[in-house]
């Protein structure tokens, strides 16, 4: 009987893992996501959306590309694919043809969409992960910290269950500082630092650095100092991962994975 039962058990992990590689994924692309006329924002204001056919309640990951807030473009990242999960790919405007604010009002406004239309990709609105690399995490903290980005559009980013920055500023971004006449190795924390606006209730916080020896500009010790001062003011769910070995952009392909397993157990 033991081994009838065994047998069975074995027979149910292979038609489970079978069936999950055989999930068909959809990508729609280019959806408009903003409410602005202006015509920079009409241009990158569009994000993709990466999901499982015909499956419900699915976890979110929300992906912001770095480069700077000067370059880059959505993606989807390979290695969130045929994971069960939805991907929200979104661009926002780049500097210097704006200011700071107009990257960040375009994170705002796509965590906005993202919590307003992603059930109807089969997405639960209480998995959403909002997570990024570089650029892209300095922004999603700035906006998952201080609330008032997503008051314009009507949203809280409480309603969000992670913000996980990988390699992300947690002072003011350098190219903004560039902007004001201010070199990368002034340290500046304004209201444009999330470290200006750590507080106890917010999201749950999963900060990625590489190497604290081959991060770019000090980027490990700003995550360690938000750790630290998010512990302080009595926040119990932030978490701080360095993984050794890997420089800032190299960082990016391990951090997927402590992203997923964070994912796994807190479905």
């Amino acid at each position: 009987m033991k081994r009838i039962a065994l047998l069975f058990t074995l027979l149910a992990i292979c038609c489970t893992s079978f069936a999950q590689k055989n999930v068909a994924y959809k990508t729609v692309m280019d959806i408009p996501y903003t409410a602005s006329n202006d015509s920079y924002a009409k241009e990158r204001c569009k994000l993709d959306v990466y999901y499982p056919e015909g499956k419900k309640d699915c976890q979110v990951v929300v992906w912001y590309h770095g480069g700077g807030i000067e370059g880059g473009n959505k993606e989807i990242p390979q290695e969130l694919k045929e994971k069960g999960c939805i991907v929200v790919a979104p661009n926002y405007r780049l500097l210097p043809k704006v200011t700071i604010d107009a990257p960040l009002n375009d994170v705002a406004e796509s965590i906005a969409w993202t919590l307003k239309n992603i059930a109807s990709y089969g997405g639960d609105v209480k998995q959403i992960y909002v997570a990024g690399h570089s650029a892209g995490g300095y922004l999603l903290t700035v906006v998952g910290l201080d609330k008032t980005w997503m008051q314009k559009f009507g949203e809280d980013p409480d309603k969000l269950k992670a913000l996980v920055p990988f390699s992300g500023q947690m002072i003011t971004h350098y190219n903004h500082r560039k902007m004001q006449g201010i070199g990368p190795l002034q340290p500046v924390i304004d209201n444009y630092a999330p470290l200006y606006h750590v507080r106890k209730d917010c999201p749950p916080m999963l900060l990625i650095s590489g190497d604290r020896e081959l991060e770019l500009f000090g980027r490990y010790e700003e995550q360690a100092y938000m750790y630290r001062m998010m512990k302080l003011v009595g926040h119990e769910n932030v978490y701080l991962y360095e993984l050794g070995g890997h420089d800032h952009g190299a960082m990016v392909h391990p951090g997927f994975h402590v992203l997923l397993e964070y994912m796994k157990k807190n479905k």
